[in-house]
């Protein structure tokens, strides 16, 4: 999923009037509708006004004499749009256990790979490969071409001048393009298809993407380096049966310009491949090692 051209580049205004009304509102319903499907929340008029008067807040710039104003209106246009992304875009790409793991050994069986595919932190009967990771990097090794990619780095990401120093990141990332030394992209897989209940740990994950949304962003800002930034997520009970507040969070951050796309699930078929083969220009490689990665 990429972001909505009409909800990029909003001011940081924009967005902390999103947080603070979902906050007090919450993200989902309680209730679902006719047909039995999750509801988000979509703030009314008296419900906007309710809140800022509880919290002593003055909500001219979203409502004037008892309509919505302008900006009102893009914050509105904004939450009925992440709900109907959620429910038609979201929703159906998100796989469970099973489904991941019959499209792995298949895609396994059809690609041949010599990437890593490794293993999940599971014991016993639950050990087995970690599948959407797996999936990434037969797809990534599929459409690179002879071009070099790091699938597994174990450092920080570093951007240099001059081969020297001038950002380094806080967290390790799940892969980097063409390498964690100055790379052109990085990715976060966070895939769930064992959890039972939605603690901290994947929480935690969104956090770890905002925060390296925020120094990319940085780097970006003051330095003019830019990172495609990519984060890729699955397992349908975790993120959608428990976890609809933090997919509402992630929609919030593409669109924040802190993620570059977010991948869900099955999109990674679709989409995956599309963006490896753009990796080559992002480069700067010539034309024959161009032409290669597309055969």
């Amino acid at each position: 999923m990429i972001a909505n051209s009409n909800y990029k580049d909003l001011s940081l205004e924009f967005w902390a009037n999103v947080k603070l009304l979902n906050q007090r509102l919450g993200y989902t319903k309680r209730q679902t509708d006719k047909n039995g499907n999750f509801q988000f929340v979509v703030p009314t008029v008296n419900q906007i006004i309710e809140v800022f008067k509880e919290e002593g807040l003055n909500p001219s710039k979203l409502i004037e004499d008892g309509n919505l104003t302008s900006f009102g209106q893009k914050l509105i246009g904004y939450y009925k749009f992440r709900s109907n992304a959620l429910i038609t875009l979201v929703e159906p790409n998100l796989m469970n256990k099973d489904q991941a793991k019959e499209l792995f050994y298949k895609m396994k069986k059809d690609y041949k790979p010599t990437c890593p595919l490794p293993l999940n932190k599971q014991t016993g009967e639950k050990k087995d490969h970690a599948f959407l990771t797996g999936m990434v990097n037969m797809i990534i090794e599929k459409n690179k071409g002879n071009l070099p990619c790091d699938y597994e780095p174990m450092q920080l990401t570093a951007l240099t001048e001059n081969k020297y120093p001038v950002r380094t990141l806080s967290r390790r990332v799940d892969g980097a393009f063409p390498s964690v030394i100055d790379p052109k992209a990085i990715w976060e897989i966070k895939e769930y298809y064992y959890t039972t209940t939605f603690g901290s740990r994947v929480a935690d994950g969104v956090y770890e993407t905002q925060l390296d949304g925020w120094e990319l962003w940085e780097a970006s800002e003051n330095l003019n380096r830019k990172v495609d930034h990519y984060l890729i997520i699955d397992d349908h009970f975790t993120w959608w049966t428990l976890g609809r507040s933090y997919l509402c969070r992630i929609i919030d951050l593409l669109h924040m310009g802190l993620v570059t796309e977010v991948l869900f699930g099955k999109e990674i078929i679709t989409r995956l491949p599309v963006i490896v083969k753009q990796w080559s220009t992002l480069t700067g490689y010539n034309d024959t090692v161009a032409i290669a990665a597309e055969e």
